[in-house]
């Protein structure tokens, strides 16, 4: 099954490092970021393990809860932490799924359904399609998916930047143009009436063109 960006976030119940996990009554009302790696003890994996965990008072500003996702059981995540704090400078402070029967790969269409066996003799070659980010939104449905080749390690000031944009869109209404940073300008659809337009923006607009209405970007 593909997941694409408006599809609903699959429920799935797990174990991980933090304990047993109903990933739906997990995530609250609020954000969440849910991405994979192909195996741990992957170079690329550790980088990108200690680098979000370096960013989590990022993620906990913008209301993102953390959770990562192998098919490597819980003792492994737990060995596997203590390079990612050793060689990375931090640990992991959000759980790590361990999805030793492949339900969840499955689930999220990151491995076929007929995927079976032995995780221990898998490789990473065998698990590389599981290098999914999936950004949920509080209605429990999909907003964003990144998805990486595991020869490539994850950008996540752009996994920011794309969360405030989501989270400007569901407060405002509106749109983020190529680039743009907190602050920047942005769009509201050239669909709303005019006289709503002027209540919602009351310090007009710049519209060089009939489908482009650029305006100051909202404060909270």
């Amino acid at each position: 099954m593909t997941l694409s960006i408006g599809s609903p976030a699959p429920d799935f119940e797990a174990e991980s490092t933090e304990g047993h996990i109903s990933f739906h009554k997990w995530l609250g009302d609020g954000w969440g970021l849910f991405f994979s790696h192909p195996k741990d003890f992957t170079p690329v994996c550790t980088t990108e393990l200690g680098a979000v965990a370096r960013l989590k008072p990022e993620f906990d500003k913008r209301g993102v809860k953390l959770i990562g996702i192998s098919v490597d059981p819980t003792d492994k995540h737990h060995l596997w932490s203590k390079d990612i704090e050793e060689t990375q400078g931090v640990a992991p402070n959000y759980p790590l799924i361990a999805d030793v029967d492949f339900n969840v790969a499955k689930l999220y269409g990151m491995l076929p359904a007929s995927t079976s066996g032995d995780v221990s003799k898998r490789t990473p070659a065998d698990n590389q399609t599981v290098r999914n980010i999936f950004v949920i939104g509080p209605d429990k449905q999909i907003k964003l998916v990144f998805v990486y080749p595991m020869s490539t390690g994850r950008n996540w000031q752009e996994v920011l930047r794309a969360i405030d944009s989501l989270q400007l869109t569901a407060k405002h209404g509106v749109s983020t143009p190529s680039d743009w940073k907190p602050g920047d300008d942005v769009f509201f659809s050239a669909a709303v009436p005019e006289e709503e337009a002027r209540k919602k923006f009351p310090k007009g607009w710049k519209s060089p063109k009939p489908y482009f209405r650029i305006v100051e970007q909202p404060k909270d």
